[in-house]
């Protein structure tokens, strides 16, 4: 791994843990790796109001604690979501699955911990979506090696190596059709592109092609449909460097921000006041 990248953007946890004693042990084990951690002790702590209708499940929640909840692991794009399966003020029932089904996150490795005497709630997380369940002594005892092991990292190196490379054909045929508003036809183009191509930077075309999208459903009036896209394209975007295959990236990621912020803020009713002048076209050296 890119030794400069990790430590200029080292690996993130999100812990839902609320063990004082514990939660202590563990950022003392995340500090020593050199890693970052976030933690979400309660749900109260993600968003402490909503009502049983604004439940969304499965897939991306827009509302209430739910929507926090994608809303802040989405920005934060981390390495590995860690449970507490002993942790009462956590739904984690209820959030497995709706983390699992969700485009958005559901590529996010979810490593899981509880009472190895309670079989039960063990094979309840494994069944809900969590990818790795281990009991807790195990945990405590092998922390560093079981974090290492499952946490996603991207290999910066090879992406770097990929992006080096130039920009497919098809790529700029669907870029021109973005640039030119035509974002419904640039779909096909950049799909075509993404599954000629078997390298790590092919992500490029997936995330431009997922922006395309998500303005596409602005175009149409469709909040849900724009908010689920902005949401989603991070995964893609987030681990490429500012300039991959001389598109500039950085440009892509903070537009969608910027379009994201405004149409959350303009809400389903008002998506239609949405100035389009907003969506930059894409940069890149031909």
């Amino acid at each position: 791994m890119d030794n400069e990248k990790n430590s200029t953007n080292p690996p993130l946890i999100v812990a839902f843990v609320a063990d004082l004693m514990f939660t202590m042990r563990i950022q003392n084990v995340v500090d020593h790796l050199g890693w970052r951690i976030e933690w979400i002790e309660t749900a109260v702590s993600v968003n402490p109001t909503q009502s049983p209708e604004q439940r969304e499940r499965p897939g991306e929640s827009l509302h209430g604690t739910e929507g926090k909840l994608f809303e802040q692991i989405t920005s934060w794009q981390p390495a590995l979501l860690l449970f507490d399966l002993n942790n009462k003020q956590i739904p984690w029932r209820r959030w497995l699955p709706i983390l699992k089904s969700s485009p958005a996150t559901r590529r996010l490795p979810i490593l899981a911990f509880g009472p190895h005497e309670d079989k039960e709630t063990m094979q309840t997380a494994k069944k809900l979506g969590a990818n790795f369940v281990v009991g807790r002594s195990r945990f405590t005892s092998a922390m560093p090696k079981l974090l290492q092991k499952y946490a996603r990292m991207p290999d910066h190196d090879a992406l770097a190596a990929s992006c080096a490379e130039p920009l497919a054909t098809l790529a700029k045929e669907g870029i021109r059709l973005f640039n030119q508003g035509e974002y419904y036809k640039c779909h096909d183009a950049l799909e075509e592109a993404w599954k000629q191509d078997q390298s790590p930077a092919r992500e490029l075309y997936r995330g431009i092609l997922q922006a395309g999208i998500a303005y596409y459903q602005i175009q149409r009036g469709n909040y849900r449909g724009a908010v689920k896209m902005l949401l989603r394209l991070r995964q893609w975007l987030d681990p490429l460097p500012p300039v991959c295959r001389g598109v500039n990236v950085a440009k892509v990621r903070q537009n969608a921000a910027e379009v994201q912020a405004i149409i959350t803020e303009l809400g389903p009713e008002r998506i239609g006041e949405f100035d389009t002048a907003v969506i930059q076209p894409i940069e890149y050296q031909p």
